[in-house]
């Protein structure tokens, strides 16, 4: 998965869910918000944008919904990944913490 559709996909998700991601090292929500892209560049570099609502029929274009019980994280190796499925225990801890 190239950058840019990481970076849209991660844009869409805020626009879309307006529902909390967990942050895997504490659990506590991410306070994702409408108004706010949150973008990965070709250089690997994180970012954040103010969104407007000029041009969301573009922004939706080729975008896709995120799936429930998606994790992303970061590499050793500075890549961003992500995972789909079960990323927590059925007693809520996180499934792969440093407390295994």
């Amino acid at each position: 998965m190239t950058a840019s559709r990481i970076a849209l996909l991660l844009t869409a998700v805020t626009l879309a869910v307006p529902i909390p991601a967990v942050r895997a090292d504490t659990g506590e929500p991410w306070m994702l918000s409408t108004d706010t892209g949150y973008g990965y560049t070709r250089d690997g570099k994180t970012m954040t944008y103010r969104m407007g609502t000029n041009n969301a029929k573009d922004l939706f274009k080729g975008a896709k919904k995120v799936p429930r019980e998606t994790l992303f994280f970061m590499g050793a190796n500075g890549q961003l990944y992500m995972r789909s499925g079960p990323f927590l225990e059925g007693d809520g801890h996180f499934r792969f913490g440093a407390d295994q």
